[in-house]
């Protein structure tokens, strides 16, 4: 899945619809469980409804850290860690 700046309603559905097979009742049972449940928040801004996600840090922290650690240190995060020990 692609990812997006806080989205209308209605550009979250297209978005979700693009990725998965789903119905607009799926869609719409799922992001309200998401609100509930916190990774996902809703903004009024500029007089219109806007979604966005909330990362988890640990979770945000990895996706981003993973990648940079394959791509330069062969997946080694000792290799990470030693560098930024050097530095």
């Amino acid at each position: 899945m692609k990812r997006h700046g806080p989205l209308s309603f209605s550009s979250l559905i297209e978005a979700a619809k693009a990725d998965n097979a789903w119905g607009d009742a799926t869609i719409k049972t799922l992001l309200g469980r998401l609100m509930r449940k916190g990774p996902v928040r809703s903004e009024r801004d500029d007089g219109h409804q806007r979604y966005h996600a909330v990362p988890n840090r640990p979770d945000y922290l990895a996706g981003e850290v993973d990648p940079l650690v394959a791509r330069l240190f062969h997946g080694s995060r000792d290799s990470l860690k030693a560098f930024l020990e050097e530095a």
